[in-house]
């Protein structure tokens, strides 16, 4: 991913979590010469010195098949913003886009065994809904087969994360502080939050500021 000095955001607590807010991502692989992808929910597991990513296909969706012998993307996209050049200080502008996305590449590897599959299942569940547990329990033996065959559950490896977080860093502070505001009128909360990032990483004013 291309990422200017400026955007890269390489505190990785942050990161991870980004991604786990957001973490409906978009995994991207290859089948022949053509580019896939699938949209899925990951759970984000740190394992001592790895950072695994965890969710399952469809049996049906056939971009399984291929994933364990290349290098898959996942890719962790959330709040954006159209940026209007009217909050900068000069006419010399023009439209921007604010927005944070994450790459992580990684070797895939395919959980075929019941006992992992059922295991990617239920750290889904706590993940999500850990009060659906009870009755996903409940279920027939009969009806869990039923699902889990119909599923491939995976995890990815995550051998390089790249994280850009392009929110204004390049502007002065005064263009910040006008994006800022009139992203927090918006009634479009991917906007709002656009508008709560960026504010998060200006720099705390001191107390000498303050004067």
């Amino acid at each position: 991913m291309y990422i200017p000095r400026h955007f890269l955001n390489d505190d990785k607590s942050q990161v991870l979590g980004f991604m786990k807010q957001y973490s409906f991502a978009t995994i991207i692989s290859l089948q022949g010469d053509t580019p896939v992808a699938t949209h899925l929910p990951f759970v984000i597991e740190e394992r001592k010195d790895s950072l695994v990513l965890i969710s399952h296909f469809a049996r049906a969706n056939e971009q399984w098949k291929e994933l364990e012998q290349q290098t898959a993307l996942v890719i962790f996209a959330e709040p954006h913003a159209y940026i209007s050049p009217k909050h900068y200080d000069t006419e010399l502008n023009v439209p921007t886009w604010n927005y944070i996305a994450v790459h992580a590449y990684g070797k895939a590897a395919i959980l075929s065994e019941e006992q992992k599959v059922i295991e990617v299942l239920e750290k889904t569940i706590q993940n999500y809904e850990a009060s659906y547990q009870q009755q996903w329990s409940s279920l027939p033996e009969k009806i869990k087969a039923g699902m889990i065959k119909g599923i491939v559950a995976f995890e990815v490896i995550v051998t390089d994360l790249q994280a850009k977080y392009k929110l204004s860093q390049n502007r002065t502070e005064t263009e910040k502080t006008s994006i800022i505001e009139s992203l927090r009128q918006s009634n479009n909360s991917s906007e709002y939050k656009v508008a709560e990032m960026m504010e998060s990483i200006l720099p705390k004013k001191t107390s000498s500021d303050e004067i």
